[in-house]
């Protein structure tokens, strides 16, 4: 029961706090900052309107009694422009649209503010404040105005309005105009009334139109944080209404009129013209004569046209002056302002007549003279008598001469004739006047009026017949010929023609022809054609003299000459056959080295002297090749040992024949034919460093040669160094000293050593390693570089070293191209030559045959 009333107690608290607290739910409300503060309800706020979109310009600001959050919003009304938007939390105000005084200065804005339940809407105004962003308008535009020329200097004429949208010191406009160095006009600043300016006119003679530009400009004020000064242009068009101020006058002055001697009277002399200076509105012209007609001329008022009134027979004068007035004709045909002007009239002579040429006869159009070529310069020529009249008088009988031909070979004299003259013709350049050139020079004379209209002209053919002189020497057509003749051509064979040409006529333009100089005794010339041909008695031989050279000379019959010079080259012919040195040849040949056959063409050039190798038979065949163009012969590539040699043969003597047959490339081609016997050996391998650096210097024997000499050289530097040592210690043991005790030895015989170079045999193929003496070696003759071998034989073993050696004594090795040599009685040599034993003879024969290749072949070629 207890429980039960505090449960109730509880239910009662709690029923009393909700309905209590429903009566104090309070709404939200703006704070009132004024308007110059930057937070609250917006109420009277004033932005400018240069504010950069974006920009936050408020924060809106209030609170809610019982404390609750509150949210703020931002509306404007139906169909009006929404310049600002709100964030709902913070309650910043920013703006989202620019902003213009001009097209609106003041915004109704609804704000409101909510905690959720109750929502308070205000309606605040927002003023837009001014920027100086609007330039100055002219008001109606375009400004065109009429002034008269006669205008006072000072005197306004317009006054130009400009309007200015923006408040304050930018709402004030002033005006200028562009400064210009003719300016007429001036104007005020600050009520924009155009004047003229003092000490100016207008002048509608001078400048019809002005276009003046002026300038109007604010009072500046601030625009995004700076002062700015706005301005506009607007350009003033101002016409100059013409005022009769200006008197007229003649046009195309001065005036000058003829009469001639066919005019009649009434005939128009001349028609003058006269214009009102005032263009805008011109006034009409009266003509009329004041002085010096002497009643002969008219004019005519209206149109300014003077006529003859009477013939020119009666003229009494040649030159009138005559003084025509023009005057304005103003309003009842009264006569304003004038002009007077002077027209000079001339009675001339008509221009009838032509210039006229004349000889001795009477008038004449062509002249003719004979004179000899190539006159001096400055000379007359007095063959021709030529007048020259024009019938007319003053400027109608004024005329030019002219010659007209060869540029500046003539000139005449005189070139400005009035009335008539005597014609002169001088020579200029004298080069022109060339007989050879042309035997006839052929001029037009011009006369031709000067100041006439008609041009009246003249001309006369001057033929000029030139004489020939000797002034041209024989000239060949060529400074050197060259010919070519076949050797063994028949004595008097034609060579080459040569031709001199002489351009003077007659005799001396004919040219007789010479021959002389070193070889010209060999071939003679035709005087009058210029044939050049042999000697009968000659006979040429390419292989004797290929080339001769020599002069010829042309002169005509005066002693007038010049010279060329001739080449011959005298062909060769194929008219010798190629030879061998002997019919029948002995060769020995080592299986791997070829041998070589030469045959000589004495033919001076190739193709003639070119040899071409070939075998024609072999026994046995089918075992040799020869190179065509060296004749190198060498066995087949299968045949590589003695044995293969042998099996072919079937004999122990290796000794093969062959035909060679050497063969020109003439034509028609020679050839010959040798028998080559040829003795196959075979070569033994090398061993050792000395075999090695002689199997490298088998194609450069020189290089072997130099290592002999090299070595040999150092061995006898070391010989006499080793010997001058032993002779100093000599003489020091052979001092007496007390102490010594002196041992005489026996005596015995003393054999100085020597040195002896090996000679290579080279007198059979057989003993081509055989190494001795030369007291003993028989000695090969080298005086015959075609000497032929003797028949090879079997090698044989070098001689035994003799067996005693001192003890002292150290060997003496001296390497030659075959090995190395010792001095006789050293121990070494047996051992070298063992060693050395098996040095192939082939090698050593090749090498010897090429040193001695080398000292023959510019003589006799390769042996």
């Amino acid at each position: 029961m207890k429980k039960e009333k505090e449960a109730h107690v509880l239910l009662f608290f709690l029923m009393l706090h909700f309905t209590l607290a429903r009566q104090s739910d309070y709404a939200p409300y703006f704070y009132d900052n004024g308007p110059s503060s930057t937070n609250g309800n917006m109420a009277f706020l004033s932005i400018s309107e240069d504010t950069p979109v974006g920009t936050q310009i408020y924060t809106l600001n209030g609170t809610d009694s019982e404390g609750d959050p509150v949210r703020y919003g931002l509306s404007f009304e139906k169909g009006s422009k929404e310049y600002f938007r709100v964030e709902p939390k913070s309650g910043n105000v920013t703006l989202i649209q620019e902003l213009d005084r001009e097209k609106q200065d003041e915004i109704s804005v609804l704000v409101s503010i909510t905690d959720g339940r109750n929502k308070v809407v205000e309606t605040v105004r927002v003023f837009v404040t001014d920027a100086n962003d609007e330039t100055p308008e002219f008001q109606n535009l375009p400004f065109i105005i009429d002034v008269p020329e006669d205008t006072a200097p000072g005197s306004s004429i317009y006054r130009v309005q400009a309007v200015d949208k923006d408040m304050g010191s930018g709402a004030s406009v002033s005006y200028y105009l562009q400064t210009s160095p003719f300016a007429k006009f001036t104007i005020d600043g600050h009520s924009g009334i155009l004047r003229v300016k003092p000490g100016e006119t207008l002048d509608y003679e001078t400048t019809a139109t002005h276009f003046v530009t002026v300038v109007a400009k604010d009072g500046g004020g601030m625009y995004k944080g700076k002062q700015q000064v706005l301005t506009s242009t607007a350009t003033i068009t101002i016409h100059v209404i013409d005022a009769q101020d200006v008197p007229p006058s003649f046009l195309g002055t001065p005036y000058f009129g003829y009469i001639y001697e066919v005019s009649v009277p009434g005939s128009e002399i001349f028609t003058v013209y006269a214009k009102d200076g005032d263009q805008g509105s011109p006034n009409p012209i009266h003509y009329s004569i004041m002085d010096g007609s002497d009643g002969v001329f008219d004019i005519n008022s209206t149109s300014g046209c003077i006529t003859l009134s009477t013939y020119p027979s009666l003229l009494k004068n040649e030159l009138y002056e005559i003084k025509v007035k023009a005057s304005e004709v103003g309003p009842n045909d009264k006569l304003l302002d004038y002009d007077v002007t002077t027209v000079t009239v001339r009675v001339v002579d008509l221009n009838n007549h032509p210039p006229t040429f004349y000889g001795e006869n009477g008038p004449q159009s062509k002249f003719e003279v004979s004179m000899y070529e190539h006159p001096p310069a400055g000379e007359i020529l007095r063959g021709f008598k030529i007048t020259v009249n024009d019938s007319d008088q003053g400027a109608n009988a004024k005329f030019k001469l002219r010659l007209v031909g060869p540029s500046r070979v003539l000139r005449v004299v005189p070139q400005t004739v009035l009335n008539e003259a005597q014609v002169t013709i001088i020579v200029e350049d004298a080069s022109g006047i060339d007989y050879e050139k042309g035997p006839t020079l052929s001029f037009k004379l011009l006369a031709v009026e000067i100041d006439t209209p008609e041009r009246f002209s003249a001309t006369a053919d001057i033929v000029i017949n030139l004489l020939d002189t000797n002034d041209n020497i024989p000239k060949f057509t060529s400074e050197y010929y060259i010919a070519r003749i076949p050797e063994n051509s028949p004595g008097g064979s034609s060579i080459v023609s040569v031709t001199a040409n002489d351009p003077d006529s007659g005799p001396w333009g004919e040219v007789k022809y010479m021959i002389y100089g070193s070889g010209s005794d060999l071939f003679a010339i035709h005087p009058s054609s210029g044939l050049i041909s042999t000697q009968p008695w000659t006979s040429l031989d390419a292989e004797v003299r290929s080339k001769y050279n020599f002069y010829i000379k042309a002169e005509d019959s005066e002693g007038k000459y010049s010279v060329a010079e001739v080449f011959v080259t005298v062909l060769d012919m194929n008219d010798h056959c190629p030879e061998f040195d002997e019919k029948l040849q002995e060769k020995t040949m080592i299986i791997g080295t070829p041998v070589r056959v030469e045959a000589v063409d004495e033919d001076a050039e190739s193709p003639n002297n070119v040899i071409e190798y070939s075998i024609m038979t072999a026994d046995p065949d089918n075992a040799f090749d020869i190179n065509v163009n060296t004749g190198e012969i060498k066995l087949k590539p299968y045949i590589k040992s003695m044995e293969i040699v042998q099996n072919i043969t079937k004999q122990k003597d290796c000794k093969w024949s062959l035909v060679v047959q050497a063969r020109d490339q003439g034509s028609p081609s020679f050839s010959t034919t040798a028998v080559v016997n040829i003795d196959i050996t075979e070569a033994t391998p090398l061993k050792g460093p000395m075999a090695a650096f002689l199997m490298k210097s088998r194609d450069n024997p020189m290089k072997a040669l130099g290592m002999v000499t090299f070595i040999i050289s150092t061995l006898v530097g070391l010989t006499v160094l080793i010997s001058t040592a032993m002779y100093m210690r000599n003489s020091k043991s052979n001092r007496i000293m007390p102490t010594r005790r002196i041992i005489k030895r026996r005596p015995r015989d003393w054999q100085p050593r020597t040195f002896k170079m090996p000679v290579i045999k080279f007198g059979n193929p057989a003993d081509k390693l055989l190494i001795s003496d030369p007291e003993s070696s028989p000695q090969w003759d080298t005086s015959s570089p075609r000497q032929k071998p003797p028949t090879p034989s079997a090698p044989c073993l070098p001689p035994a070293p003799l067996s005693y050696t001192r003890p002292s004594e150290r060997p003496h090795m001296v390497p030659t191209i075959s090995g190395a040599l010792a001095s006789k009685g050293s121990k070494k040599v047996k051992f070298s030559h063992r060693k050395e034993g098996n040095i192939s003879s082939a090698l050593v024969s090749e090498l010897k045959m090429k040193l001695e290749q080398k000292i023959i072949e510019s003589n006799q070629g390769y042996y």
